[in-house]
């Protein structure tokens, strides 16, 4: 296989959102008003409806767990797949409130994102589709004044991301539209790392007609997007790799790992392709890591591999 490659349009990238906007600003309302514990209860139907309706999100499910488990996944784990992501979506109500007392929230590795904040140095957070992106707002409690932006495009989920950014008004103004041209991307993410703020993006998946380069994963080569290593690269960027873990009921584990500071150690120019495969293989063992570990916690609910249904 091509050390890159360009991708056909993936499926993920044009499937429907579950439900419509008056369910799903049903079920916030239930969250908001009637607590946690009453939203959680919602949880069972919404899983039964993925499990019912939801063919390609069902079929992607039993397939991720049978190959990272070796072995088959049946209806129960399915279920308990589907739960887990239900159950972070619902989180997200109460993280994005201003609830995060809601969360026992362990966060691990800390220390290296604190010293970088402290020179009043920017970073770069990469994360992936595996558990909550959202518990990164512990930082808020544990750091007051840090400033997260975050890279996410409107156009994906725009019902579910337009009821989130009504909880939080002040989230649209955190939020880097990743919908823009790439140029007006990275010039937004140059001056929030100027200013000292961290920004997080998720680099698991590729965009239609992205550069990609395969890494193994789970002993198969999967496709990994190349322009956030670019970018890395180009802005000269420290980078910190980011796992919010889903432990069930309320609890969380938050991991910042230190990857590479590209400003004291650049790649270097002559061996870029080079460079830029060795950071998606480091990258993808991480990821793979912490997948085998909590495996119920892989939210890409397509054929990874391919970038295609099952």
């Amino acid at each position: 296989m091509a050390e890159s490659q360009v991708r056909a349009p993936p499926s993920w990238k044009h499937r429907p959102e579950g439900g419509t906007r008056g369910s799903l600003a049903l079920i916030v309302g239930i969250a908001r008003h009637g607590g946690r514990g009453l939203a959680r209860l919602c949880l069972y139907p919404i899983t039964l409806y993925f499990l019912l309706v939801r063919g390609p999100e069902r079929r992607a499910s039993r397939a991720w767990l049978a190959r990272v488990r070796g072995r088959d996944a049946g209806p129960w784990d399915v279920a308990r797949h589907i739960h887990t992501f239900a159950s972070t979506i619902l989180d997200r109500v109460f993280l994005l409130g201003g609830q995060t007392w809601r969360f026992d929230i362990r966060v691990h590795g800390l220390d290296p994102l604190v010293a970088l904040v402290d020179q009043g140095r920017g970073a770069l957070l990469f994360g992936s589709h595996l558990g909550s992106f959202d518990a990164l707002r512990i930082l808020s409690r544990r750091r007051p004044g840090l400033k997260v932006r975050i890279v996410l495009d409107r156009t994906q989920n725009p019902v579910l991301t337009g009821i989130f950014e009504s909880l939080d008004p002040a989230l649209a103004q955190c939020v880097i539209d990743g919908s823009q041209p790439g140029a007006a991307i990275a010039l937004e993410i140059q001056h929030a790392l100027q200013s000292g703020e961290l920004v997080a993006l998720l680099v698991d998946r590729a965009q239609p007609h992205e550069d990609t380069a395969p890494a193994p994963f789970l002993d198969v080569p999967a496709p990994f997007p190349l322009t956030p290593w670019k970018l890395a690269a180009a802005l000269h960027a420290p980078v910190l790799l980011c796992f919010g873990l889903y432990r069930g009921g309320n609890r969380y584990d938050l991991y910042f790992e230190p990857f590479a500071d590209l400003a004291t150690a650049p790649p270097p120019r002559a061996a870029r392709a080079q460079w830029l495969q060795q950071q998606v293989h480091a990258y993808a063992a991480r990821l793979e890591h912490h997948a085998r570990r909590m495996p119920f916690n892989w939210f890409n609910f397509y054929d990874f591999w391919s970038g295609h249904e099952r």
